[in-house]
């Protein structure tokens, strides 16, 4: 239920793996949101947003929007999680770094969660739904079309 309505949704989770890179684009067409995920104390998946998923999100599917959602929150504070990133000499993802970037890739909406104690993950899907069903004009641009003479 959103916003007091029944809602079907339908996901799908298109592997990450370079195997996988022909093969993803051809779902991005069905595709009405994108959720575009990365692990709050995994610095290259951070980094992963703007050098892999979003070049291929804007190439094959410019106008439709996206979600950059946070995972894995439940670690932020985690003790071994931070001593562990510290060792590497990285740090776990700040929110403000997060909705920076979520500005950088021009995603509607910055959000964060954790599967595992559930904070946050019914915001995600909600916000999904919510993208589809009541589309601003900044999350799909409109598809008049236009015709130049010369």
């Amino acid at each position: 239920m959103v916003d007091g309505k029944p809602i079907s949704l339908g996901l799908w989770d298109t592997a990450g793996q370079e195997d996988y890179d022909r093969l993803r684009p051809l779902s991005y067409p069905q595709t009405d949101v994108f959720l575009v995920c990365f692990s709050i104390v995994s610095p290259p998946s951070f980094d992963n947003v703007l050098s892999k998923w979003y070049p291929e999100i804007s190439h094959h599917a410019p106008n439709i929007p996206i979600i950059l959602v946070g995972t894995k929150l439940d670690l932020r504070d985690d003790p071994k999680t931070i001593a562990s990133l510290q060792d590497k000499r990285m740090a776990a993802i700040t929110y403000p770094q997060g909705v920076q970037r979520a500005k950088e890739i021009k995603a509607i909406q910055y959000l964060e969660c954790s599967a595992l104690t559930q904070k946050g993950l019914k915001n995600v899907f909600d916000a999904a739904i919510r993208a589809v069903l009541m589309p601003t004009t900044q999350s799909r641009p409109s598809k008049q079309m236009k015709c130049a003479l010369m």
